[in-house]
């Protein structure tokens, strides 16, 4: 290992997913301390400037979920004060959290990725943006905060009502996207190595937020049990969406295969940029099935940083 360093893990935040933040920035923080460095914890306000220049770190790790840590906003702040910082920088971070800028940077380069676009909340009251199936998202929150799928049989109404509950109500704009039939597959990377393929399988529904952080609610399948052409296209397409998009440290991508379509059926999703590090995370268990520990992993992370 390195020689022990001052690092301050930043976490929490206001952002929806600010309970997952803090869960991964607490396992974060023990981590580092097992592996003998000096760890500050700050839980982000309005101050977080003034207290990242008094505790002045070797480097900070950026555990924030979505905006404004992922989006570029602390990433900028922490160019500004000279400090070095775990994941992607802010070019990254601002294109990456943006589901329409990515598809516009990564599909001309022959990432296939759904098709879509952007529509006026209000407008689904008069009817649908493109034929059902198909799912509405915020253009700019993760782990699947605010996503609903709109069936013929949905109970969101047909036309959507103004008065159901549902992302319409929370977002001024949505990213409406074609529904993909079949199976949800991921993978993680680590530098320049994609470290595998994991199918989640939901008890009931969807990979949604609950989903994704309640214990028991979703069994992951790790090395995913699809054809070699499969997980090698989701590993290939990682490491070019990765690279394309200028990602440091770690990196996950989500993908939709419809198994009906052999290779034709497989979409990317999206990159995110700072996957989650909590104990039901994806990316530290792919490092985990590759024979590496939790504190390997973050090691590693802060090692990419500088």
């Amino acid at each position: 290992m390195s020689a022990p360093l001052h690092i301050a893990v930043l976490m929490g935040g206001w952002s929806a997913e600010r309970e997952v933040s803090l869960v991964t920035g607490a396992n974060v923080a023990e981590a580092l301390e097992s592996l003998g460095h000096q760890v500050t914890r700050i839980d982000m306000g309005r101050d977080v400037a003034a207290r990242l220049a008094e505790a002045a770190p070797d480097v900070v790790f950026n555990a924030l979920h979505g905006t404004p840590g992922e989006d570029g906003s602390v990433q900028g702040m922490l160019d500004l004060m000279g400090l070095k910082y775990t994941h992607s920088g802010l070019a990254t971070s601002v294109i990456a959290i943006d589901k329409q800028l990515t598809k516009l940077l990564l599909v001309p380069q022959g990432i296939p990725m759904p098709g879509g676009r952007i529509v006026k909340s209000a407008s689904l009251y008069a009817g649908d943006p493109i034929p059902r199936p198909y799912v509405l998202k915020p253009v700019n929150e993760g782990s699947s905060v605010g996503v609903a799928i709109v069936t013929d049989d949905g109970n969101y109404g047909n036309p959507i009502a103004p008065g159901s509950k549902g992302p319409w109500a929370e977002f001024d704009e949505l990213l409406a996207e074609p529904f993909i039939r079949g199976r949800e597959l991921t993978t993680a990377v680590l530098g320049g190595e994609a470290l595998g393929v994991t199918e989640l399988k939901p008890k009931s529904g969807f990979y949604d937020y609950d989903a994704k952080y309640t214990d028991g609610m979703t069994e992951h399948v790790y090395p995913a049990d699809v054809p070699d052409a499969i997980a090698t296209a989701c590993t290939t397409i990682a490491l070019q969406a990765h690279r394309l998009l200028g990602c440091k440290g770690t990196s996950r991508s989500d993908f939709r295969w419809d198994d009906s379509q052999g290779l034709e059926g497989l979409f990317l999703l999206e990159v995110n940029t700072q996957p989650g590090m909590t104990p039901l995370s994806l990316a530290p268990e792919q490092a985990r099935h590759r024979g590496m520990s939790y504190a390997d992993f973050v090691q590693r992370i802060v090692e990419e940083a500088l």
